[in-house]
């Protein structure tokens, strides 16, 4: 026997359907303004984290959960900022096992340049231009 589709489980999928065209709307968009920057949407996301951290560094850990990437997915991201002089990691002199990533002058640059661009595709893509 199978049940028959409550109209509040439809009401919940639809709400999750708009959310996934949204985000793939916004992502869309932020890729195609940050390509003339020369940066994807996660690399611009690890230097706006590290651009408005007060001090400029941050744990990878910490880093990891506020832009929502796994450890490994974010070591590629951070690898790729290294290659292009955007940002440095170093380990943490309070705990060996602890490791930092910093922006350099370079990335807070190239954030800076990126930043109203990200901007307007984001006001477009979610509606606000």
């Amino acid at each position: 026997m199978t049940s028959v589709p409550s109209t509040e489980d439809d009401a919940f999928v639809d709400a999750w359907r708009e959310l996934l065209n949204s985000h793939a709307r916004a992502h869309g968009a932020l890729e195609r303004a940050l390509k003339e920057h020369d940066l994807g949407v996660s690399e611009f996301e690890v230097l706006e984290r590290l651009a408005n951290d007060g001090d400029e560094q941050r744990r990878m850990q910490a880093l990891a959960g506020a832009v929502h990437l796994s450890q490994s997915a974010l070591s590629r991201v951070v690898g790729r900022l290294e290659e292009h002089g955007l940002a440095t990691r170093g380990l943490c002199r309070e705990d060996r096992r602890g490791i930092y990533v910093c922006i350099t002058d370079e990335g807070r640059a190239r954030y800076e340049a990126a930043r109203p661009a990200h901007r307007a595709a984001l006001a477009e893509a979610l509606g606000e231009s």
